[in-house]
């Protein structure tokens, strides 16, 4: 039996505030609006989002990716820095299901906190609607969820989930690689969203701070760059070159190491050349301060490159030079070669 006497609560009361999350809303619906694409029917605010798949595509093949930011929140938080993990989400997935050749089509988010903070939550969503007009995807739908006792003040968790779609003929699945054939790299913008808690280790081992010099910036800057979105300059390649794109890889966890072999058949190995390029100021200093060896700097981080392309040999030049146009950094990496019968690694740095 209900006390007369005793106060009536509210979700207010419970820690779920329903007015910061509609005026959240508000605030998201004119970013989300500069993403809007062709297919779009019906985006932020309804129950669900809908997407017409490309009528040009003859046999379409749907591609979809999930992934979060990882630990790079951490120094969101301590930092107070939100402005560029937004951009590090929609990258993760659409960089993702680009190796396949799928173009990304639409992208939902989630954003979880204990508390919601209006002005966090639309500094990390202005990221991610960045990150998506970056892409050319429409961000069309998402989830806030405020979630009290869930997660400490000042804090919450973010993933994302993209769609794509790729004409069924035209999927990059690595079968076409050949002996012979040149690994190109396109280089990073920095650690993207891999290798963090790693690199926060060595950030406290070093004493570092957020705004000291770095490199001709502030530490801070050159850490959370946001992870480089290759989607327009990869796309515009495979329109021109086509099939002489035969396999990408993109370097995430794992580092170069481990996702090359992604791409590979089991009778291949690629054949890296460690002085084709040079790891960037950041990584080297993340090496010297941490004193981490050289094969765990190419297994955990990707050391100045965050796209690998594998093309013929003639056409590496012409295939160069059209990244180039779109304003990538390519480096002529390497190689592919046979497999040796008794090799253990499919990746050998010569």
């Amino acid at each position: 039996m209900t006390d007369k006497n005793s106060a009536s609560l509210t979700y207010r009361d419970a820690g779920v505030d329903i007015d910061a999350g509609e005026a959240l809303v508000d605030r998201i619906k004119p970013m989300a609006a500069r993403t809007m694409r062709e297919g779009v029917m019906a985006g932020i605010g309804g129950f669900g989002a809908l997407f017409e798949v490309p009528r040009h595509l003859k046999e379409p093949v749907l591609v979809s990716g999930t992934d979060g930011v990882g630990t790079k929140l951490r120094l969101a938080f301590e930092w107070n820095r939100h402005d560029t993990v937004g951009v590090d989400l929609v990258a993760m997935s659409v960089n993702d299901i680009l190796v396949q050749g799928a173009e990304p089509l639409y992208f939902l988010d989630y954003f979880a906190c204990g508390k919601l903070s209006v002005d966090t939550a639309a500094s990390v969503v202005q990221g991610i609607a960045q990150g998506c007009e970056q892409a050319g995807c429409a961000l069309i739908g998402g989830e806030t969820a405020e979630m009290p006792g869930m997660y400490p003040d000042g804090e919450y968790d973010l993933a994302g989930f993209a769609v794509g779609a790729v004409e069924k003929s035209d999927i990059i699945d690595g079968k076409q690689i050949q002996p012979g054939d040149v690994i190109l790299g396109l280089a990073s913008s920095g650690a993207h969203s891999n290798g963090f808690s790693l690199l926060r280790k060595i950030l406290r081992h070093a004493n570092a701070r957020p705004q000291q010099e770095f490199d001709g910036r502030t530490l801070e800057d050159v850490v959370m760059a946001p992870t480089r979105i290759y989607v327009k300059s990869v796309l515009h390649a495979l329109a021109t070159h086509g099939r002489d794109i035969r396999g990408l890889a993109h370097i995430t966890g794992g580092g170069l190491l481990d996702n090359i072999p992604r791409v590979l058949q089991s009778n291949l190995a690629a054949r890296l050349h460690r002085d084709a390029w040079t790891m960037p100021p950041l990584f080297q200093w993340l090496q010297e301060n941490g004193n981490v060896a050289e094969a765990e700097m190419l297994r955990v981080f990707n050391c100045g490159i965050g796209m690998v392309v594998i093309v013929p040999a003639a056409q590496a030049d012409a295939i160069t030079a059209t990244f180039q146009s779109k304003g990538e950094t390519v480096y002529r990496l390497g190689e592919i070669a046979e497999r040796e019968g008794d090799e253990a690694a499919q990746v050998v740095l010569a």
